[in-house]
C-alpha cells in the first residue's frame, strides 16, 4: 500500500509538472486564440464633428471587447485623394472599411464589393448608391446617416416663425452628393413655406469666405448645412455672419459650440458609435451589412450658443425647449 501511495503521488507530480511547463492558463491560451480585426478608416477631412463620429466608432469597438488594429488615412478634403486611399486599404487586405462622410464612402464601395464597408456621417446613403435601400442595403455597405427627418423642417420653422427670416443664404459644396442634395430638400422645403433660399457654392475651404461676403445685402439670414468643405472652414463665415448680425443656424452641435446660433440635431459621437455596433455584428459573424438597416439619429435636440444669442439680442423662450452649447 505504502509503494502504491507512493507511485499515485509522483504522478500527480509528474502532471503538474507537465501541466507547468506549458505555462499557459486556460484564460492566457483564449487570449492569444482571440482574433485581432484589421480596420481600415477613411475620413474625407478633419473637423470636429467626423472626429467625434470616429471617436464613437472606436469606442463601440472598445465596449464590445474587440482586438482592433486601425488603418487610419486622411483626404484631407481633396476629393482625388479618397480612391487612392480606398484602393491602399483594399491592397491592405481590412476586415472592414470606417467610411467617414459620403464621398469616403462612395470611394471604397466602388473598388471592393467583398469587404465590409460602415459608413457614418453620409445624408443620403439612397441617392449616394451606397444602398438599394435604407430597410434592405443590399450588398457589402451599410451605416449610419446623419440627417433627421425632422431637422430641417424644424429648422426652417424657427428660421420663419422664430427668426422672421425671409431670404436664407446657404454656403455649400456643389460638387459633394451629400451636400446637394441637402441643398435641394430645403429649397423645395422653405419654397412651400413662402422662404426663398440663396446660394453660394464653392469648390474649397479658401473660398468659403469670399462666397459668404457674396451674400451679404441679398439674405437676412444663413442655413450652414452639414457640409464638410464649409464646416473645415466655419470660423470664416462666423466672422462674416457676426460682422453684419446675421443669425446663422447650423447642421450639427459641433458648429453651435463654434459660434453658430443654433442646431437641431443630434451628437456625432452617437451615430459614429451606432456604426461601430454595426461593426461588431458583421465582425462577429452575427450579421451581413445587407441584412443591417441603415440607421438614423435618435434623440433630436434644439441647442443654441449662448454668446451669440447674446449678441443677436434673441429671447429665449421656453417653447423653444432649447439646451445651451456646452
Amino acid at each position: 500500500m505504502k509503494k502504491l501511495a507512493l507511485i499515485i503521488f509522483a504522478a500527480v507530480l509528474f502532471l503538474a509538472a507537465c501541466g507547468g511547463e506549458s505555462g499557459q492558463s486556460p484564460e492566457a491560451n483564449a487570449k492569444e486564440d482571440k482574433k485581432t480585426f484589421k480596420i481600415g478608416v477613411t475620413q474625407i477631412v478633419e473637423h470636429p464633428s467626423l472626429n467625434a463620429a470616429y471617436d464613437g466608432f472606436q469606442k463601440a469597438l472598445e465596449d464590445a471587447g474587440l482586438d482592433v488594429e486601425y488603418e487610419v488615412q486622411n483626404a484631407q478634403n481633396d476629393n482625388s485623394q479618397n480612391t487612392t486611399i480606398a484602393n491602399n486599404l483594399v491592397s491592405a487586405g481590412v476586415d472592414l472599411i470606417f467610411a467617414n462622410s459620403t464621398p469616403s464612402a462612395q470611394a471604397v464601395a466602388s473598388v471592393t464589393k467583398d469587404i465590409p464597408i460602415v459608413f457614418t456621417s453620409v445624408t443620403d446613403a439612397v441617392s449616394a448608391e451606397l444602398v438599394q435601400s435604407m430597410e434592405q442595403p443590399g450588398g457589402n455597405v451599410t451605416g449610419t446617416v446623419d440627417t433627421q427627418p425632422d431637422a430641417i423642417p424644424s429648422t426652417i420653422t424657427f428660421l420663419k416663425d422664430e427668426l422672421g427670416a425671409k431670404n436664407v443664404g446657404m454656403v455649400f459644396n456643389a460638387g459633394e452628393q451629400n451636400s446637394r442634395a441637402q441643398v435641394d430638400a430645403v429649397k423645395e422645403q422653405m419654397s412651400a413655406v413662402g422662404l426663398n433660399v440663396v446660394e453660394a457654392s464653392v469648390s474649397t475651404s479658401a473660398e468659403v469666405k469670399q462666397a459668404t461676403e457674396s451674400l451679404i445685402g441679398k439674405v437676412d439670414s444663413l442655413y450652414i448645412i452639414t457640409d464638410n468643405t464649409v464646416v473645415s472652414a466655419l470660423e470664416s463665415v462666423i466672422s462674416v455672419a457676426n460682422d453684419n448680425k446675421l443669425p446663422m443656424m447650423v447642421g450639427e452641435f459641433d458648429s453651435v459650440k463654434r459660434g453658430g446660433l443654433g442646431a437641431y440635431g443630434f451628437e456625432y459621437f452617437d451615430i459614429g458609435y451606432e456604426a461601430g455596433e454595426m461593426a461588431v455584428k458583421i465582425l462577429n459573424g452575427e450579421s451581413t451589412p445587407a441584412d443591417l438597416p441603415v440607421q438614423y439619429p435618435q434623440n433630436l435636440r434644439f441647442v443654441l450658443n449662448k454668446d451669440t444669442v447674446d449678441a443677436l439680442g434673441l429671447e429665449v423662450k421656453d417653447e423653444w425647449k432649447a439646451e445651451f452649447a456646452e
